[in-house]
């Protein structure tokens, strides 16, 4: 068996068990040390937990579309990694492809953001008036399917190996979650890790619920691309609300059916 179908074979076995293990365990520390009520949280992580059953079968059957594009770019050597000046080199480039895909990742998202058929499905996320770890798995399977769509796109146009998808996406399980979490970093640790990587302070920037910061702060793992495109922000904890302004209603955010029907409505632009 080949490295590459082994891969394809484990990999979602492994990151959805490295995923769960993740955000139950940082679910538990915002319990144990938030002042969150936990009934409350229960409620809140119960509904936003039901987007698993929606999203994965998305997931699954698309990861295999991503292994096999795969498989095809590196059978004919395709891909923007062949041109770049030293990718022989193991460091170079997993390097390299690492902070390509972030920088797709960033650019994904803009799109999701600025495209407003796009954004009517992104929002559903953005929907969420209590923001934790929970929030993370918060996604419509419209958008599912969107993201893998680009995920494809941009293994097509770089041209990785499985394994640099499979490290790229442990890096990234880690950092979407953490950054989705309750807790803030100090001040200080936060300006010398937000110089290189999104952290929970500058994403809860990002789901702010009034422009201009919920156009900011879009980076994936890396900050590098707001500070270089103009979309950095901070805000205070204090000053943070989350949601969006154009659907802030307690019931339409808080029941499944109803969430899954926003994207169908009619959208009045943030």
């Amino acid at each position: 068996m080949t490295v590459q179908s082994t891969l394809s074979r484990y990999q979602d076995i492994v990151q959805l068990a490295y995923f769960a293990i993740i955000i139950i365990s940082l679910w538990m520390c915002e319990v144990f040390f938030t002042a969150d009520l936990a009934p409350a949280k229960f409620k809140h992580t119960s509904v936003n937990l039901l987007f698993i059953f929606t999203a994965l079968p998305i997931q699954l059957v698309m990861v295999s579309f991503v292994l096999m594009i795969t498989v095809w770019t590196n059978l004919h050597h395709w891909g923007l990694i062949h041109y770049l000046p030293y990718s022989k080199n193991a460091w170079v480039y997993y390097i390299s492809l690492f902070i390509l895909m972030d920088l797709c990742e960033y650019v994904y998202h803009v799109i999701m953001h600025k495209l407003d058929f796009l954004w009517k499905f992104h929002l559903v996320h953005h929907s969420d008036l209590r923001v934790d770890v929970s929030t993370t798995i918060r996604e419509h399977p419209g958008e599912t399917f969107v993201r893998m769509a680009f995920q494809m796109l941009w293994v097509f146009l770089l041209g990785p190996v499985a394994a640099v998808i499979v490290l790229r996406q442990t890096v990234q399980t880690f950092s979407n979650i953490a950054a989705h979490t309750t807790f803030r970093l100090p001040a200080r640790a936060n300006k010398i890790i937000g110089l290189i990587f999104i952290t929970p302070n500058l994403h809860q920037v990002h789901h702010h619920y009034q422009l201009p910061y919920t156009d900011r702060n879009y980076g994936d793992v890396l900050s590098v691309w707001d500070r270089l495109f103009g979309t950095y922000a901070e805000l205070e904890k204090k000053d943070t609300v989350y949601g969006v302004d154009t659907h802030m209603e307690p019931l339409r955010n808080g029941r499944f059916f109803n969430i899954l029907k926003i994207p169908f409505q009619k959208l009045v632009r943030k």
